[in-house]
């Protein structure tokens, strides 16, 4: 039966008011795309791995402060260029290490040549964060894919989205709280602090001259402060000098982390306060006594985290390469 012209117009209206479905990450996103995506990451991280230990805790640090700003796109891989200043050079992130971005250049150059222009590099920030967590021991958890890179990566957009170790423990928590994350989650995931190290000039005030009366911080074990003090010596003539986070345990992946701030290793000044302040002392009690609880709620806040303001579908794109926006690169 044919509708006459003027009923099919007053149709139009409504039909495009109807909601748009946005795309969903799945656990199988790649399966037709990129079918071997899971054994490339895997070969990468591993070949990276075995040749530099310390690519676990760069590309977790990396993965952290991409996800704490705008979500989890990308966007800290960005160079900045003479017309846009980016992300990865704001003061708090000169610190992270090569081999995190190392390491998804050499996975996206893999997957390029498998698979061009299909897979994210922000789903293989993601992926490979996993993949080495449980490399060196930590807990697995499902990462959901189908992520995209963001358009937008700005520096003045990092300060106030990244918890810094001179930060009062109320700060750190409103900061976590901001991306929706509790006082809990936020302690299981700087749990992370059990692999990894810190550069001496973030800790320098706390061993030398920490007061007119004291040469370190009363927080510290004095043995472990009288050893960083000698590790540090010479750390404003060579500033790469650094301490590992966990001084018993520092490339394995364990509950040692909440021990050590029982006993006075806590390397941070955010550390050491996780282990008096009563909205956090007992989560990390608990979690140094028990492990098993401090893997599954740490896998549960990575997930969590892993999905913070992806963008999907014409909100992102796939970036041919990872430190460049589409439009810089064609």
């Amino acid at each position: 039966m044919a509708f006459p012209f003027n009923f099919l117009l007053f149709l139009l209206p409504s039909l495009t008011l109807l909601p748009l479905t946005e795309p969903k990450l799945s656990l199988n996103y790649y399966d037709k795309s990129c079918p071997k995506f899971s054994q490339i990451i895997e070969q990468v991280i591993t070949d990276k791995q075995l040749n530099t230990p310390s690519t676990a805790s760069a590309t977790l640090r990396l993965f952290f402060h991409d996800c704490m700003v705008g979500g989890c796109d990308a966007s800290i891989l960005i160079s900045s260029n003479a017309f846009n200043k980016a992300e990865r050079d704001a003061d708090i992130n000169l610190s992270l290490a090569g081999d995190g971005f190392d390491l998804v250049t050499r996975a996206k150059t893999a997957l390029e040549l498998e698979c061009p222009r299909i897979v994210s590099c922000a789903d293989i920030l993601a992926t490979a964060t996993r993949d080495l967590i449980t490399m060196v021991g930590g807990p697995n958890y499902p990462i959901r894919l189908g992520r995209k890179d963001s358009f937008v990566s700005k520096v003045e957009h990092v300060d106030g989205n990244i918890a810094r170790p001179t930060m009062s423990l109320s700060q750190i928590i409103s900061i976590f709280a901001s991306k929706k994350l509790s006082a809990q989650e936020m302690v299981v995931l700087v749990g992370a602090h059990t692999i990894g190290f810190c550069h001496c000039k973030e800790f320098s005030h706390r061993i030398y001259n920490f007061n007119k009366t004291l040469k370190y911080d009363p927080a510290y074990n004095p043995k472990y402060a009288e050893g960083l003090r000698k590790l540090c010596a010479n750390y404003t003539k060579d500033p790469a000098m650094a301490a590992f986070n966990d001084a018993r345990t520092p490339n394995k992946f364990d509950n040692m982390y909440f021990q050590n701030l029982q006993k006075g290793l806590g390397l941070l000044d955010s550390d050491s306060a996780l282990a008096i302040d009563q909205r956090t002392k007992p989560y990390v009690d608990m979690y140094a006594a028990n492990e098993t609880k401090f893997f599954q709620d740490f896998a549960h806040a990575m997930e969590k985290v892993s999905v913070y303001k992806v963008k999907t579908g014409r909100k992102g794109e796939v970036r041919h390469r990872c430190d460049a926006f589409n439009s810089i690169t064609t």
